[in-house]
């Protein structure tokens, strides 16, 4: 795989699967193209919430707006510039604020594989 740059001009935003409310994962990079991680960006609209295990570790920039984490362990919130990592098995709950979000996101192995 060559060196590439990723914008969101590129992203092909899909319904995330399972989900019904506006949570949609444009990946660029995945199993398709040999890597070993996927890369993307994820778009919230305002006040979504997203419930899952996670199958992966996932590190999510956010990049605009705000989100807030829950987990067993610990609630965080974050805004642009900020980084949220969420390990593999982790239950968590994702909830954007009134103007939505846009983030970008690293995870190991590629998500889509590792869905049940």
């Amino acid at each position: 795989m060559a060196i590439r740059k990723l914008a969101v001009a590129d992203a092909r935003f899909e319904r995330s699967p399972g989900q019904d409310g506006e949570v949609f994962t444009a990946n660029l990079v995945d199993q398709r193209h040999g890597g070993p991680v996927t890369i993307g960006f994820g778009r919230y609209g305002p006040d979504q919430r997203l419930e899952e295990t996670m199958a992966v570790d996932d590190v999510m920039i956010v990049l605009e707006g705000m989100l807030t984490v829950s987990a067993a362990a610990a609630t965080v919130t974050a805004g642009p510039g900020e980084i949220v990592y969420m390990p593999k098995g982790e239950r968590v709950t994702i909830r954007s604020h009134g103007q939505g979000a846009m983030t970008a996101y690293v995870t190991y192995p590629h998500w889509q594989e590792a869905r049940p």
